[in-house]
């Protein structure tokens, strides 16, 4: 199964909170893990947040931004290329959501996943009215 993680779900590989069991299982069963170029930066934006609300201490960080890296290199990483832009900008002209939201379904799309996973309801409606079979983490 090729499962296709947007930013939000793929942080809770990372640190621990509710859904992060269900992002491991999730991980675990696929042949191929998707993401976008975008994530990167998104988990790492999202790990200095907690670092500066003292949620995680600079070793923590650390850390987690290691194993975020030695992940990202067993990953397929979709790039934003013009028929992932045409698709996104198709994605927000169906649905209310963020610009970035719809980057990522657009590159699951792309990427011909067969799962896509998030935490944000809306991003799922979205996800789901594209054509993508998807999972609430």
């Amino acid at each position: 199964m090729k499962a296709y993680l947007d930013s939000s779900a793929f942080a809770k590989r990372f640190v621990e909170e509710e859904g992060s069991a269900s992002v491991e299982t999730v991980c675990s069963q696929a042949s191929e893990l998707g993401l976008s170029v975008l994530c990167v930066p998104e988990v790492v934006s999202a790990l200095n947040r907690r670092k500066r609300e003292h949620a995680l201490t600079a070793v923590q960080y650390g850390e987690a931004k290691r194993r975020l890296l030695d992940d990202v290199r067993d990953a397929v990483l979709v790039h934003l290329i013009p028929s992932v832009i045409g698709s996104a900008i198709r994605v927000l002209e169906t649905s209310p959501i963020r610009a970035m939201d719809a980057l990522h379904i657009a590159c699951a799309l792309e990427w011909g996943a067969d799962l896509f996973v998030s935490s944000d309801d809306r991003q799922l409606k979205a996800a789901k009215k594209a054509g993508l079979r998807t999972r609430q983490i």
